[in-house]
């Protein structure tokens, strides 16, 4: 055995624009589309129409095929959070809300949306993790952090009988103003917040976890350099009072898509660079540096990933293909054997980077990875050797198996088959599509799609004897080997 990951270690974003509406990542425009025209303005010279689109309110209570495709994934942590959070003003009554939000809001969250959120997470097996407004709105004459609305929407969860069972007071601190922040926001500052967050959660939710810094774009991934105003997470975790919590937490994207290139000259990665070790390795050089903060700050503390998705700013053109399943699966795995506890997917069901088609609401190949690993991989990691070449083999407890082991063989080799051997007789669920850029995937040559209603189909696997298996080229394998007898998954 290697270590233990969190029950809820595959876990996911809703972000809070999903719930209330307003501007998230635009769609990549396809042949024919007209020029955006939305929020036609710019910022730093930034062109921001070409970034982002106005997207409605998503009726968590009642949408049944979103409900359908995360309770496959339960449990989980659901995490309702973003940028957008941090100046979004909760209306905590019944009447109706006011047209806009108070001055220093940028977004309306009403008692029935909140609701959904909390019907949602019911119905899904799903604990809500979330965080709370910090912008100027939410501010004293001082500067300093008013609970006000995080008392609020913590008593209304409670009321409704749901819970918040953790947070991070802040979405991505150090990034500065960019994510609704106030301007003169320092390291000083955060270390203030986060005390008056802690006197909050003694008071109002003593049950509840408090996770951070919740930073972003670090250990050699800076994201938007240009723009300036970073905080570097150790100034954050140093600054007096010193900042504590129970679980450590950074955000982590390889690079930004596209979107984002006249903000980021580094965006973007090349499809025919999806599948290599150094595109992928980059979640290993992230996660050395923030294991480094926390092994200084929060020595032993749990590390929790709150947001990881293919890119930053929405996901690249081909993040919503069969081709990032790879990253996707592969970092999961890496992750969870070097120390991360729980990885919180961005997103469930918005723009490309999502598991979800938000316009289709169907699943994308990542969700069937995600399904797979789900009902196989267990909560125990084992040591599954070191990796060979282009073939990545990692192991966990079977899932509801004593003594039962399973094992995702990930050839990244696009044009060559390759071979693990078994000591134990297995069920194989091999998923291939017929390109790498495809929007369906298959389960051992056959598509997965949906049944009529929304029937899930089942996910029916192959004998395989012990001994030699061989793996397509370009395909994820889930190995499950019941009969392993192995003594640490007992």
């Amino acid at each position: 055995m290697v270590r233990k990951v969190d029950p809820r270690f595959q876990s996911y974003n809703v972000e809070m624009v999903e719930v209330v509406g307003g501007r998230f990542w635009a769609p990549y425009a396809k042949p024919g589309d007209k020029p955006a025209t939305a929020d036609r303005s710019t910022s730093g010279g930034v062109d921001i129409a070409a970034m982002f689109s106005k997207r409605p309110p998503l009726d968590l209570a009642n949408d049944r095929r979103l409900r359908t495709l995360a309770r496959e994934l339960g449990p989980a942590y659901m995490r309702v959070s973003g940028a957008w959070a941090n100046r979004v003003f909760f209306h905590d009554a019944d009447t109706p809300a006011p047209a806009g939000p108070p001055a220093g809001f940028e977004s309306m969250l009403t008692r029935p949306q909140w609701a959904g959120v909390i019907d949602f997470a019911k119905f899904v097996d799903a604990s809500i993790v979330g965080s709370f407004p910090v912008g100027i709105g939410a501010r004293n004459p001082d500067g300093s952090w008013d609970p006000d609305q995080a008392r609020r929407m913590i008593r209304y969860t409670r009321d409704r009988g749901g819970e918040i069972v953790a947070a991070e007071l802040v979405n991505e601190p150090n990034v500065g103003p960019q994510v609704g922040v106030p301007k003169d926001y320092t390291a000083a500052r955060f270390a203030q917040d986060i005390a008056a967050f802690r006197r909050l959660v003694e008071t109002d939710a003593p049950q509840m976890r408090t996770v951070g810094p919740g930073s972003t774009g670090e250990g050699g991934f800076v994201i938007f350099p240009a723009r300036g105003g970073m905080i570097p997470t150790p100034a954050l975790m140093s600054a007096e009072p010193r900042p504590t919590f129970d679980a450590f937490s950074y955000h982590f994207y390889g690079t930004v898509s596209s979107r984002c290139a006249a903000m980021d000259k580094t965006a973007g990665i090349a499809p025919e660079d999806a599948l290599s070790e150094a595109w992928l390795a980059r979640a290993d050089q992230v996660f050395d540096a923030y294991k480094a903060y926390r092994d200084h700050f929060l020595p032993g503390a749990p590390i929790w990933v709150t947001e990881m998705g293919q890119a930053g700013c929405g996901g690249d053109r081909w993040a919503a293909t069969w081709l990032d399943s790879f990253r996707y699966v592969d970092q999961m795995a890496r992750l969870a054997k070097r120390g991360v506890d729980v990885i919180f997917h961005n997103t469930l069901s918005a723009s490309d980077y999502a598991l979800i088609d938000d316009v289709t609401e169907l699943p994308r190949p990542s969700y069937w990875a995600a399904l797979l690993w789900r009902r196989l991989m267990g909560e125990t990691v084992l040591d599954a050797g070191e990796q060979r070449g282009r073939l990545h083999l990692y192991a966990h407890c079977l899932r509801g198996s004593s003594g039962g082991v399973a094992v995702v063989a990930i050839n990244l080799n696009d044009h060559a088959a390759a071979t693990v051997v078994l000591t134990a007789p297995a069920q194989r669920y091999t998923l291939t599509a017929d390109e790498l850029q495809a929007s369906t995937v298959k389960l051992n040559g056959k598509p997965l799609r949906l049944g009529s209603n929304d029937a899930m189909p089942t996910l029916r696997p192959e004998a395989q004897a012990r001994g030699s298996v061989r793996l397509p080229a370009a395909s994820i394998s889930f190995l499950a080997m019941p009969g392993a007898s192995n003594l640490s998954c007992r």
